[in-house]
């Protein structure tokens, strides 16, 4: 695992639970500028073998990125679970939600 991987990480475990992070400020909190597209990879690649709480990042207008059947269910399943209002067009309010 690079470092950058690890830096990535160890920010989305960082999100509570009941907040959200914008796969941009997950890449800040990192310390990579311009590492929203990083984030994406390791979100991907590494969801179920580093455990991380995937579904607490989204974009940063609010909106999940997931579509239909591909997991946006289950995402906005898993965060009302976690007392985040998540609009019936797929959006969370960032002002309100986000770490």
């Amino acid at each position: 695992m690079t470092e950058n991987t690890r830096r990535i990480v160890l920010a989305i475990k960082a999100i509570p639970k009941g907040k959200v992070s914008s796969y941009r400020d997950v890449a800040l909190a990192a310390g990579i500028p311009n590492g929203a597209r990083q984030t994406v990879r390791v979100l991907h690649s590494l969801s179920e073998k580093e455990k991380l709480p995937w579904h607490r990042v989204i974009r940063s207008d609010g909106s999940i990125a997931l579509k239909e059947g591909l997991g946006r269910e289950l995402q906005i399943e898993l965060l009302i679970s976690e007392a985040v209002e998540v609009s019936a067009m797929g959006y969370v309010d960032m002002k309100k939600y986000a770490v």
